[in-house]
């Protein structure tokens, strides 16, 4: 059974950006550039017919595209560290996508993730990593920042348990509406409902 999640993809320039962070901390398991990505919202494993649930509810989501910027790079796991991350830029879009999809979850069923939401691309994951080794390198690449991109879709992915993480496959794709495309439907919504008063 897959293990399921929503997540964002990153575009080939950004992961290019994200590639230079890679290497230089001792235990680290590098995530392929190929299999960066930012999660959602973490589903689990479920059976074939909920699968089928979230998909079609995620379907009614109706969000413009936005941009998104990385930005800063972190840990996970304080006194012993398990992941190095790199960072996203406040983002109130990426916030209201999130949690629509959280809710729809919710709504399904599913647990709520225990959690805060904390929007972060995992660069690596650690086996034994040294506080002072993660904290040196953090320090030497903390001034990390890739161009903006623009965000255009999500997508539901699966992963098969493996070492590090992946292969991951895009399940399914739900394209972000572009602004103008949204600002003219808002515009008709509320013409209509002036027509209708």
């Amino acid at each position: 059974m897959p293990r399921l999640f929503t997540a964002l993809e990153i575009p080939r320039d950004a992961a290019l950006s994200l590639s230079l962070l890679r290497g230089g901390l001792p235990g680290a398991r590098w995530i392929d550039v190929e299999n960066y990505h930012l999660t959602l919202r973490f589903i689990g494993d479920v059976e074939g017919h909920v699968a089928d649930e979230i998909a079609n509810a995620l379907d009614r989501i109706d969000r413009p595209s936005f941009q998104m910027t990385l930005s800063g790079v972190g840990a996970f796991g304080g006194k012993k560290p398990h992941a190095v991350w790199a960072g996203v830029s406040a983002s109130p879009d990426l916030t209201a996508l999130q949690g629509e999809i959280d809710r729809i979850c919710q709504r399904l069923g599913l647990p709520a993730d225990p959690r805060k939401f904390s929007p972060h691309v995992t660069l690596a994951r650690l086996r034994n990593g040294s506080p002072l080794d993660v904290a040196q390198y953090l320090s030497a690449r903390g001034n990390f920042a890739a161009l903006p991109f623009r965000v255009g879709r999500f997508v539901l992915m699966s992963s098969r348990d493996s070492v590090g993480g992946g292969p991951y496959i895009v399940e399914e794709a739900w394209p972000l509406v572009a602004e103008t495309l949204a600002s003219s439907r808002f515009a008709s919504a509320s013409d209509a409902s002036r027509i209708m008063r």
